[in-house]
């Protein structure tokens, strides 16, 4: 399998949260040369500006439902990163575009690996193809129990099935390795605002830092299992460089309330003030679970991963990288 030192990386969606923390990874580990592509529908270049700044990085603008713009940035490319994709609140917002992007976007990296000889993607997938969780631990293995998901929320997890089946299939007809890296709450540095989860943090940040009580939907004790963004690059890297292809939980494994999030994001922006907890049914929703226990054996096993920021760290970090942010733009 290829090294990450020497080698030639494209990160998909390289302007996005993740892509860009796999693009800062790929660098510091060595790589020759790392390709940022991506067509800023979403994202902006502001988010790698300083990745630019290395001679061995550079930004491509283009777009993966169009085959033809992937072709020439592939070639001589030893790994792809597959990172760009619709969530759930755009594909509610959009579902034809959400569609297009999340299975034949993905398709057509594929099929840019393939003629172009490139041999390992890494696919961003998602915790989201279990659907309703079942009883714990939820492992690879477990069912996509979709029945009681509302409709935006089918169609995202379901385009991820679908994406980790496409590249089963090249693996299987054209020998392209891949490792779908299935996420939970992704959070850090580069936060953007269009994961459910991730929006109501920012947001009762803002609230904190205006000296509004932060909201809490609900009474609090719904959970989610965070994950700190620079813990998962690092779990693209170890996939890239493993001789294993499958499906890998990629999570904390722990199960934490919001309760514990909107205390620990307080701590971090050093405020005695307490939450409000209110009820919105207008706004779109995730499953509310009172419990997840997502295993992560597998990536431990197979990939040789497990993260190292617990949620207290990674709120700090988020904190102080959103204060910086705020005060540059004022």
């Amino acid at each position: 399998m290829p090294s990450i030192k020497n080698g030639r990386y494209v990160v998909v969606g390289g302007a996005s949260l993740l892509g860009s923390h796999v693009g800062k990874q790929l660098l510091d580990g060595g790589a020759s040369e790392v390709v940022l592509l991506d067509n800023l529908s979403l994202g902006s270049t502001s988010a790698i500006e300083d990745l630019l700044e290395d001679k061995r990085c550079t930004f491509l603008r283009a777009d993966m439902i169009r085959l033809n713009e992937l072709l020439d940035p592939f070639k001589g490319a030893a790994g792809v990163f597959s990172v760009a994709g619709f969530l759930g609140g755009p594909m509610l917002a959009n579902p034809w575009m959400g569609l297009d992007v999340n299975v034949r976007g993905v398709q057509n990296v594929l099929e840019a690996c393939r003629v172009q000889g490139v041999g390992k993607v890494v696919f961003s997938s998602t915790s989201g193809v279990y659907g309703k969780m079942g009883k714990e631990p939820n492992s690879e293995e477990s069912p996509f129990a979709w029945q009681a998901l509302p409709p935006g929320l089918i169609l995202y997890s379901g385009s991820k099935v679908i994406g980790e089946g496409l590249c089963r299939l090249y693996h299987q007809q054209h020998g392209i390795d891949y490792a779908a890296l299935r996420y939970t709450a992704l959070y850090g540095e580069k936060q953007h605002k269009r994961a459910i989860d991730m929006t109501r943090v920012v947001n009762a940040w803002e609230r904190i830092r205006a000296g509004q009580p932060p909201i809490v939907e609900g009474d609090g004790t719904q959970v989610a299992d965070f994950i700190y963004v620079g813990d998962v690059a690092r779990a693209n890297l170890l996939a890239m460089e493993s001789s294993t292809s499958g499906s890998y939980n990629v999570a904390s494994g722990r199960d934490t309330s919001f309760n514990e999030i909107i205390d620990a994001l307080l701590k971090a922006c050093g405020s005695d003030l307490k939450p409000e907890h209110n009820v919105d049914s207008a706004k779109i929703a995730n499953v509310v679970e009172a419990k997840m226990g997502f295993s992560i054996e597998k990536a431990k096993r197979e990939l040789g991963w497990e993260p190292t920021v617990d949620i207290q760290d990674g709120m700090r970090r988020l904190v102080a990288w959103l204060d910086k942010d705020a005060a540059k733009s004022a």
